[in-house]
């Protein structure tokens, strides 16, 4: 598929989360593949297109700094290695606050992408075929295979895809700030999105990963070994 994306795209990395369901500390820190998950999937963002990647930090962001490297200590934004890494002081306040400053910290005029730090499973083929299929004034959203309905589910139609909502997103420059004022509390691009699915194209990612995110230990297993 061509690429359509004319604008350049920023990645929004969500990574301010304290893991509380969890209980290992921030999800940020969690061993992958010899890293961090926030290094490994801050590096996926990058090989998968994007200019530039925001982390945003919230929960201890002092000690994910330090076991990192993404900067220096302390509050405020720094930059390395195609990352820029800021804190939100409001992030127990819910995932909105951290959405927020993470569009406002993304370059001017440019496409968003916005992952998750408890997905594991992306990888630069998923941010790939996004931004390829992203088409102008559009939110671009990954789509993930539902179970096959049972025999005490509503059947499928054509009018219900077997396919659900799930991240990474791309938000089109055009529809950031829309975005960003429709966020609240712990929905990030949810509200917005609900209230406006006309805007929303999905493209099926399920060969790719299932888009499962990491929230209780009974599935540290999407880690790996």
């Amino acid at each position: 598929m061509e690429n359509t994306v004319i604008a350049p795209v920023t990645g929004v990395l969500l990574a301010a989360g304290a893991g509380t369901r969890l209980g290992l500390g921030p999800k940020a820190l969690l061993p992958f593949r010899g890293r961090t998950l926030v290094e490994v999937l801050a590096k996926e963002l990058l090989d998968g297109g994007c200019r530039h990647v925001v982390v945003v930090l919230g929960a201890d962001s002092d000690g994910v700094r330090r076991a990192t490297g993404m900067g220096n200590t302390g509050q405020g934004s720094t930059e390395q290695d195609g990352c820029r890494v800021i804190d939100n002081p409001d992030w127990s306040s819910g995932m909105a606050s951290s959405f927020r400053a993470g569009l406002a910290a993304a370059d001017p005029g440019h496409h968003v992408l916005v992952a998750l730090v408890d997905q594991p499973g992306l990888t630069s083929a998923v941010v790939a075929r996004l931004m390829a299929a992203h088409r102008p004034g559009r939110v671009t959203a990954a789509g993930y295979a539902e179970p096959e309905p049972t025999p005490t589910t509503e059947p499928r139609t054509a009018s219900t895809p077997n396919l659900r909502r799930g991240h990474p997103l791309v938000i089109d420059a055009t529809l950031r700030a829309a975005a960003a004022e429709a966020a609240e509390g712990d929905a990030g691009a949810r509200l917005f999105l609900k209230a406006h699915p006309e805007f929303v194209d999905l493209v099926d990612c399920s060969d790719l990963t299932d888009g499962a995110d990491l929230d209780t230990k009974d599935q540290l297993h999407l880690l790996g070994d």
